[in-house]
């Protein structure tokens, strides 16, 4: 029964009673009955509105508190705006109820400087019994009955880190960057509150393509690079050259040089010799004979052997001149000395500064170790000019300031400087956070046409001018290492890592701090590496082949990197949001979006740049409610 049809009875009852009592003829009766007829109308009508408006205080108490909490989810900091999204809540939650009136002018939603949503709210009840007069009181209740409520919500209930990892890469060009940046400036409005205290709200921005640039920050991630040793010499040769007056053809062929002062074993070079050039411009072993001749031998494959000079071998006659002078290696290459140079046997060197003898300058060799103080690069300098000043020796290892390698591109010799970008982690701890004192992050070596980005790494920040400053000024440029972005997005809500930051981030699966990294890319990842330098097993658009080591990657294909990397995440507790922006269904980023999200409704794919900037705005608004229900 309803309290319409609630009232219809009492009005017949009273009126029953009211028929009863008037057909008494005692005088006493009907006078009282005179009297008491207001004060009856009083108390049963009455009574419906106050029930009435009892029920309406009920519902208007769940219509603001809902209300509040809309505001208080919302990402608005401002009055005005809390006050906004407060009144629409609110007036959609009455809309069941169409005997109220809101009293707009009394009704008000603020945020305290606790970041506590206060609202206020009152309605006007339209009254049953308002027109009716009751001669002589008159009219005994208004047309409305005014109902009030309260409601408080506190819209900050939990601490939040959230890592921005944005592609920078060279397909963001154009308008996708300008998109990009005014999503990710909206989004740290979103976020990051003004109000840091009792709960704090903070970001970090790892922009990222080819690599992620440390800055500052590097040397402490990868370790420290080994630095240059001083050269103070560079030579080939030892004594005086020789002069040589005739060679014969014969087997082997004998060398007239007068008091050439040569012994068996040593090493020579000759050169110049008229017409049997084909003895020109090589290494040989030295075989005495006398004071004045000698005979030379050939290295091949790891063994001497006696120079036959006869035509039947290719040589023709000696017409005259001709010099020997005597090496200081087997293959009469240049030897750099450089005390502690710390070179091993085969590996790869790189050389600057020299004077004198330039040729060594700005090229890759591979050393040939004597001793802790020197080593040969293997190529003859005899028309290199000499030595005279200065010069700096760098190893080519990784680790060391240049990576000297064969290059997947005809296995030819390359050197790439290092940078303050970092690879990958290797080993053990590749999946996991571990903190670098366990296992150090990949040295990154680069390449003039895929450089390490401009834009560095920032930490955890709640100061939105420093964040959006980031924002503004990313260039774009290189190719895409997703897996590298992606994990060093975990590594800046990671509390092991609060020793690089110089701020802990809070630790994980607290009640009072909510962790999320959001990995937005807008194509195929395609840059894995190996010992600091770019796979060969790179995929398309990665940089020059040239420019990659003739080695497969150390950790595999970089989406399956970054999906180890993310299910680690998942599992500390991290909430994973994912944006795929203009990736093609068919390929393979589109998959990892949805693999290393939370769930489905965390993975965006916007196709355009409405629907990048709306993605990002859906972020935002579910961190900011997760971070008040959960």
């Amino acid at each position: 029964m309803n309290l319409l049809n609630w009232a219809d009875g009492a009005f017949r009852e009273v009126r029953a009673f009211a028929r009863r009592f008037a057909s008494e003829t005692r005088g006493n009766v009907a006078m009282i009955f005179g009297i008491s007829l207001p004060v009856l109308i009083l108390m049963t009508m009455g009574g419906v509105d106050i029930n009435r408006a009892s029920t309406v205080r009920v519902n208007l108490q769940d219509a603001l508190d809902a209300a509040a909490l809309t505001a208080a989810r919302s990402p608005y900091t401002t009055n005005a705006e809390i006050q906004r999204v407060g009144m629409a809540a609110l007036k959609a939650n009455l809309k069941n109820y169409p005997d109220i009136m809101l009293r707009e002018a009394d009704t008000t939603f603020v945020l305290s400087s606790d970041d506590v949503v206060i609202a206020d709210s009152k309605v006007d009840v339209k009254t049953i019994v308002a027109n009716i007069f009751l001669p002589p009181y008159g009219k005994f209740m208004d047309d409305y009955i005014p109902v009030g409520a309260h409601s408080e919500v506190d819209r900050s209930s939990k601490n939040l880190e959230v890592a921005l990892v944005l592609d920078i890469t060279g397909s963001m060009s154009g308008s996708k960057i300008t998109t990009l940046k005014e999503a990710a400036r909206d989004l740290v409005d979103t976020v990051v509150q003004a109000q840091q205290t009792p709960f704090y709200s903070r970001m970090s921005i790892i922009p990222y393509s080819m690599g992620v640039n440390l800055g500052t920050y590097a040397n402490t991630a990868r370790g420290t690079l080994t630095g240059s040793t001083n050269i103070t010499n560079a030579a080939w040769t030892t004594g005086s050259s020789k002069s040589i007056t005739n060679i014969t053809r014969a087997s082997p062929g004998v060398i007239t040089s007068n008091g050439h002062g040569f012994v068996t074993g040593d090493f020579v070079w000759i050169s110049e010799v008229l017409n049997m050039t084909q003895i020109n411009d090589r290494a040989y072993r030295v075989v005495r004979i006398n004071d004045n001749t000698f005979s030379l031998q050939v290295a091949y494959s790891g063994s001497w052997y006696d120079l036959s000079t006869t035509s039947g071998n290719g040589f023709s006659s000696y017409w005259g001149g001709g010099i020997a002078r005597k090496c200081l290696t087997a293959d009469c290459s240049v030897v750099v000395t450089s005390n502690n140079h710390g070179v091993g046997n085969g590996e790869g060197v790189y050389i600057t500064g020299v004077r004198g003898m330039t040729q060594l300058n700005d090229t890759p060799w591979i050393a040939s170790r004597i001793d802790s103080n020197s080593y040969s690069i293997g190529v003859n300098g005899a028309n290199w000019g000499t030595y005279s000043s200065g010069g700096a020796s760098w190893c080519g290892r990784d680790g060391c300031t240049w990576r000297v390698f064969a290059s997947a591109n005809g296995n030819r010799l390359r050197a790439l400087p290092s940078s303050t970008c970092v690879s990958e982690r290797a080993g053990s701890n590749a999946y996991t956070d571990a903190y670098v004192t366990s296992g150090r992050v990949g040295t990154n070596y680069v390449a003039d046409n895929n450089p390490c980005p401009a834009s560095q790494i920032l930490p955890l920040s709640s100061n939105k001018t420093t964040l959006k400053n980031l924002i503004n000024n990313m260039a774009i440029g290189g190719s895409t290492a997703g897996q590298i972005g992606a994990a060093w997005g975990w590594y800046t809500v990671s509390p092991n890592f609060g020793a690089m930051w110089g701020q802990t981030p809070a630790e994980y699966n607290t009640a009072r701090t909510l962790k999320a990294v959001i990995l937005m890319t807008d194509g195929e990842f395609n840059t894995p590496y190996n010992a600091g330098v770019i796979a060969s097993d790179a995929g398309s658009g990665s940089g020059n082949l040239g420019d990659h080591i003739n080695q497969r990657a150390t950790n595999g294909n970089p989406f399956d990197q970054t999906e180890n990397l993310c299910a680690a995440m998942k599992a500390r507790g991290i909430i994973v949001y994912t944006v795929g922006f203009q990736v093609s269904d068919e390929g393979r980023a589109a998959e990892l979006m949805q693999d290393c999200a939370t769930s489905a409704d965390y993975a965006f794919l916007p196709s355009n740049s409405t629907e990048l900037k709306d993605a990002f705005a859906a972020i935002g608004r579910n961190i900011t409610q997760l971070r008040i229900s959960r």
